[in-house]
């Protein structure tokens, strides 16, 4: 890639993982300086040139999401004023797509708003990572390339013995994605039949499929405060598994649900990606994360170069 016909920039929700793409690419991480005035509002400046360049915003919504959501929405407006080419999103975690519904009455649908706000801010494309259902894809009026991360997550479970393995979506609504996962390592693939009642509070009330006597690969598209991974984790006891690993795309892990979940003795592993930093301070010994800094600096350099991403991402 020619350093001059593209600029990436990073907010401030997750500039580790930007260097790392960057690092992939050969490209430098450009600075951003961010100013808060004393009314409490935002600055943005893109301190690098941006006259007819691809430029490439990292930036996940991740805690504090309104924050960070504000600041994309500048650094967007920042790019279009300096005359770039086309600016594209990256945007390894999108949290409003859990709000992808009117599943109550006058209540807003977020996942569809936010993608509104983007687009009228300048965004020209979206790079995503595992969207929590499928129709968020379509809230977008610009194209949107949606990865997963299930290559990454399946090649970390090969080094395990899967001869007695079975992977486990804690849910119907996941289990299209705990199937192809399946596919990838060779292995049978179940189901939690679960319903949701709050956002922390849910009930499993059965596994479907085979699941005795066997080690377990609990699969979900994000952990946030970990209720539905221990709801499973009482209904996989019930049926008398022999070993469980959990895995997700975006470890969120709100409210402690780590070291609640690391807690439990018969949970081997935990894995998750770096969509979403991990602090330090809250990891454990339980804990693996794993990259897919190279998988969006290869669908960045596909993205500059007009060649295809869903020939490299589809499952």
């Amino acid at each position: 890639m020619r350093e001059r016909d593209i600029a990436v920039f990073s907010g401030s929700a997750h500039p580790e993982l930007a260097a790392a793409i960057c690092a992939h690419l050969g490209v430098p991480l450009h600075p951003v300086r961010v100013d808060r005035f004393a009314n409490d509002c935002l600055e943005v400046q893109l301190q690098a040139n941006c006259r007819e360049r691809d430029v490439f915003i990292v930036q996940p919504l991740v805690r504090p999401v309104q924050e960070h959501l504000v600041e994309l929405l500048l650094m967007l407006d920042a790019a279009r004023g300096a005359s770039a080419a086309r600016t594209t999103v990256v945007m390894p975690h999108y949290s409003y797509a859990r709000s992808d519904k009117k599943d109550a009455p006058r209540i807003s649908i977020g996942g569809r708003l936010v993608a509104d706000l983007m687009a009228t801010a300048g965004a020209n494309r979206v790079l995503a990572m595992t969207l929590h259902s499928p129709q968020v894809h379509g809230f977008f009026s610009v194209p949107v390339d949606h990865l997963h991360a299930l290559r990454e997550l399946a090649a970390h479970f090969a080094q395990y013995d899967l001869s007695n393995a079975v992977v486990v979506s804690p849910d119907l609504g996941n289990a299209k994605e705990a199937a192809a996962f399946a596919r990838l390592l060779g292995v049978p693939v179940a189901a939690g039949a679960k319903q949701r009642f709050a956002d922390d509070r849910v009930s499993i009330s059965a596994v479907i499929g085979e699941v005795a006597g066997r080690d377990v690969i609990v699969l979900d598209d994000e952990i946030a405060k970990g209720s539905t991974v221990l709801e499973l984790l009482d209904r996989l006891r019930e049926t008398g598994v022999a070993s469980v690993r959990v895995a997700c795309t975006h470890g969120l892990f709100a409210d402690g649900a780590l070291k609640r979940i690391g807690s439990q003795p018969d949970v081997l592993e935990i894995v998750c990606t770096d969509t979403v930093p991990v602090p330090d301070g809250e990891r454990t010994d339980k804990l693996r994360v794993l990259s897919i800094a190279p998988a969006l600096a290869e669908a960045m350099r596909r993205i500059h170069n007009g060649e295809s991403v869903s020939a490299l991402f589809d499952a």
